[in-house]
């Protein structure tokens, strides 16, 4: 199983220049007024993904909390496992109060191509505390099947007559 996975190519240089910030702020003292420091707003929201698989079904386990399940999208085509949604910023509260802003708000794509043993028809969702639960049943023909050997019980020789 593979999935896309949205690179920022950026996100490397932007993470040296948060260390050195960093390094610089702790010994010296805050450089915040003269615009060293972190950007108030991170740029996107990506949710983090467990994917596991067993002999009848693939689960897919996404945490997203802070969504409501009427901000979800999940739509299954053409073998490709699609989860949209948002994660909204509330507007109410003004942004010149915040000092720091870690947690990453905003629209989210998060696109899986799934193996052909997926049966479409059998797909379960669930979403509770935050978190996105997706069974995936594999489809009869792919499930593993449990052969039972037989066992010929050969005829014992006797070793009677025969003296040694």
């Amino acid at each position: 199983m593979s999935n896309i996975i949205r690179r920022n190519p950026f996100f490397e240089l932007t993470s040296l220049q948060d260390r050195m910030n960093q390094l610089f702020n702790q010994p010296f003292g805050g450089f915040e007024n003269f615009g060293l420091e972190q950007q108030l707003a991170p740029e996107s929201f990506l949710p983090p993904v467990d994917i596991s698989e067993d002999d009848h079904n693939i689960t897919l386990q996404a945490e997203i909390p802070g969504v409501k399940q009427e901000d979800l999208n999940i739509t299954l085509e053409n073998n490709v496992l699609i989860i949209a949604g948002e994660r909204k910023f509330k507007e109410d509260e003004k942004k010149e109060n915040f000092h720091r802003i870690e947690r990453r708000y905003g629209k989210f794509t998060r696109s899986f191509t799934l193996p052909a043993t997926v049966d479409a028809e059998k797909v379960n969702a669930t979403f509770e505390n935050g978190l996105l639960n997706i069974t995936l049943a594999k489809r009869e023909e792919f499930k593993p099947k449990q052969i039972t050997i037989g066992v010929n019980k050969a005829p014992v020789a006797s070793s009677r007559g025969k003296a040694a």
